[in-house]
């Protein structure tokens, strides 16, 4: 590597070195994007898929929500569908002496 005084360069030089330095970088980058697909298209055909097919490919499905069960009785919009955790609404009723029942929608 090029040892490169730079407290002996004009702004311009530097401004033009950092242009230089920008693009190499850039470059660099693209050449790597570049052999990471190659290696990634390899591995797809390796296993008889190209590598469009394997992008293509949906996600697992997300489960769909679940309707609220419970309703909070002072603030109807707050609601829990009696799956998880119990809010600490609910625990802290229960503990009162309700019962779930009491909070059914």
């Amino acid at each position: 590597m090029t040892d490169i005084d730079l407290n002996a360069l004009s702004l311009a030089e530097l401004k033009q070195l950092e242009k230089n330095l920008t693009k190499a970088i850039a470059s660099f980058e693209d050449r790597r994007k570049a052999e990471a697909r190659a290696a990634a298209e390899a591995v797809a055909k390796e296993h008889g898929f190209s590598l469009g097919e394997l992008a293509e490919m949906t996600p697992a499905q997300k489960r769909a929500a679940v309707a609220p069960k419970y309703r909070h009785p002072e603030n109807p919009e707050i609601t829990w569908s009696g799956r998880g955790r119990k809010p600490a609404w609910i625990a802290g009723a229960l503990e009162a002496g309700k019962s779930l029942e009491d909070f059914a929608i």
